[in-house]
Order: structure tokens, then sequence, then C-alpha cells
């Protein structure tokens, strides 16, 4: 266990002066960091919440038709988006169902995108400044040991802000793109369920003209054959 915490303590102090060594961009791509993993995890936690994979097609297309039996978010989006009795309607309520809930999606997926391209650039934005920290020690520098730990200085970072920057913009490159894909399955899934709905609809409302028809068609006869009867 000793041996352990030694690791542990070893590691930290590593990292410690990695990052001192990086300057100030430093700062700059731990806020970007924590920024996008913030997000991240909240639309992650947001995606699981809405259970749309966890409900099979064969259980939501019973609750389309009887509404007593839904349950979670899948029975309260059925409750908001049947409320229409015409298939306009319906699409009606499907616009501000993507509206209301699409949106924050959307927001949250483009500021992680954002970060993503911005943790490179700082990185990239200290690796110049690093540059040019030692060029300054070269120009000015008299080559004894105080130059050489200027430009030492420099160049680590240099160097430790565009390892930095990358490293952090590659796992959130990843997340972000695991995160859209879900969104976009999400999406998907409101589609089909916009289609199931207005097909049921479609059926009921031939349905009914059908009906209509024949209870015109028999009062008909019923009527010629009264008058023929008198």
């Amino acid at each position: 266990m000793d041996a352990v915490f030694a690791w542990f303590r070893r590691l930290w102090s590593e990292a410690e002066a990695i990052w001192i060594s990086g300057g100030w961009a430093m700062w700059a791509i731990a806020v970007i960091a924590f920024a996008m993993l913030g997000i991240g995890v909240h639309t992650w936690l947001r995606l699981r919440a809405l259970g749309y994979s966890d409900v099979p097609e064969d259980q939501w297309r019973t609750w389309i038709e009887r509404p007593r039996g839904r349950a979670g978010r899948i029975g309260d989006i059925l409750d908001f988006v049947t409320g229409g009795k015409t298939i306009k309607e319906t699409s009606f309520f499907f616009a501000q169902l993507r509206q209301t809930e699409a949106a924050p999606f959307e927001r949250d997926l483009k500021i992680m995108k954002i970060c993503v391209s911005a943790a490179p650039l700082v990185g990239l934005l200290g690796t110049v400044t690093g540059m040019l920290t030692t060029f300054d020690a070269l120009a000015t520098g008299s080559g004894g040991d105080k130059t050489m730990a200027m430009i030492a200085s420099g160049i680590s970072e240099a160097l430790v802000t565009t390892e930095t920057g990358l490293v952090v913009a590659l796992p959130g490159l990843y997340f972000q793109y695991y995160l859209s894909r879900n969104f976009e399955h999400y999406r998907a899934f409101l589609a089909h369920l916009e289609t199931v709905c207005a097909q049921l609809l479609h059926r009921r409302r031939s349905a009914d003209e059908q009906r209509a028809v024949e209870t015109a068609a028999k009062n008909e006869i019923a009527a010629l054959l009264q008058r023929a009867v008198s």
C-alpha cells in the first residue's frame, strides 16, 4: 500500500511540474476541458433519461391505442402528441416537441464542438508564446545558465501546451461524436413515432368514412323501402 501511495505522489509531482512548465495556456485548456466534460456528462444523462431505447416498439405501439398502459417518458410523449384529432394537428404537436426538446441538445452539442476545436488552438497559441520566449532568450541572453534555463522553459511551454491541447481535444471529439449519434437516434425515433401515429389516424379516418358511407347507404335503402311500402 505504501508503494502505491509513493507511486501516486511521484506521479502527482511529475504532473504538477509539467503543468507549471506549460505556462498560462494550461489554465485556459483546463477551463475548456472541464466545460466540455461537464456539458458532455450532462447531455449524456439527459439522453439516458429519455428512455426511448428501453421501451420495445411493440410496447409503445400498443400504448398509442391504449392510453391507460402508458408509463415513463415515452408515455408522457405519447400523451402529448396523440392529443391531435387530425394528421395536421399531430404534425404540429411533434414539431413543438422537437422544438422544445431538440433545441437544448443541439445547443450543448455545438458548445462541445466549439470546445473540441478551441483546445488545440489554445495549445497552439501556447506554443507560439513558448517559441517567442525561446527566441527572446536567444536574442538577449549571453549564453550562460540563465539563458539556457529560459530557452528550456520556452521549449517546454511550446511542447507541453500543444500536447495538452491535443490530449483534451481527441477524447472530446469522440465523446461529442458519440453523443451526436445518440441524439440522431432519438430524432429518428421521433420521426418513426410520428409516422406510426399518422398512419393510425389515417386508418381511423378511413374507417370512419367507410362507416359513414355504409350508414348513409343503409338509410337511403330504408327510405326507399318505406316509400315503396307506403
